[in-house]
């Protein structure tokens, strides 16, 4: 698409440049057809080597609430995206609070601001935490994840958990919501992604929700290995990972 968009304009830009020379038919395309291979060689080199956005769609624990946002994992996600030679911009467009009925509100002002070839979805907690009809979340997050299909985004979503004081029976099917739309909609899907952090005290703050900067490389370890499947292959400039 974005190729497409390139060549028009330099087919735009020769017809423009010829036609006050009032060229006959034959000697225009002698002189057009060079010109236009070798821009459309220069413009593919350039789309090829141009930088990919990822956007992080998310709440507080991607927004990095209580702590530098240097220090939170979209940042440290970047930065292993750098040093591995992955040639991609990372769009943080969380906002703490959010809830999947905000996200689904601004989804197609953020897809058509940035159009990511990657989204990663992290919502679905303030729902939980507020006992939201879980009919309602899920209808919204597969609003989210098919708007961003249409995009032609590559879909992560990341599953949530919530505090075992909501009932055994709300919180299974709260995580069963997740499996659900990954499976329906085939999209890769973090299982959760407090793994190791959100039952440990000395990752967690003392709201006992969101977590620590210590525990930011940890939440980053467990959404790596479900998102190097969607990246395209490393250029050569970066460290090869250990």
């Amino acid at each position: 698409m974005k190729q497409t968009a390139c060549l028009m304009v330099i087919i735009k830009t020769i017809r423009t440049t010829l036609k006050p020379l009032h060229l006959t038919p034959r000697v225009t395309q002698w002189i057009a057809g060079p010109y236009l291979l070798f821009c459309m060689m220069i413009s593919i080199h350039t789309v090829a080597f141009a930088n990919s956005t990822i956007v992080i769609y998310g709440d507080s624990l991607s927004a990095g609430y209580g702590i530098d946002i240097k220090q939170g994992w979209v940042s440290l996600l970047q930065n292993r995206l750098l040093e591995t030679g992955y040639n991609y911009q990372v769009v943080n467009a969380s906002i703490s609070g959010e809830t999947t009925a905000g996200g689904r509100y601004r989804i197609n002002d953020t897809l058509k601001k940035y159009r990511p070839e990657i989204i990663v979805i992290e919502l679905g907690g303030n729902d939980g935490l507020r006992g939201m009809s879980l009919t309602e979340m899920k209808d919204n997050l597969a609003t989210i994840i098919l708007a961003s299909i249409d995009y032609q985004a590559e879909v992560l979503l990341m599953s949530i958990e919530i505090p075992p004081n909501y009932g055994p029976r709300y919180n299974q099917k709260f995580r069963q919501t997740y499996a659900n739309l990954a499976k329906e909609h085939t999209v890769n899907l973090v299982p959760f992604l407090l793994k190791s952090v959100a039952t440990n005290p000395a990752y967690m703050q003392p709201d006992g929700i969101h977590p620590k900067a210590n525990a930011q490389g940890m939440i980053l370890d467990n959404i790596w290995p479900f998102l190097t499947p969607l990246l395209q292959q490393p250029s050569n400039e970066g460290k090869t990972p250990e």
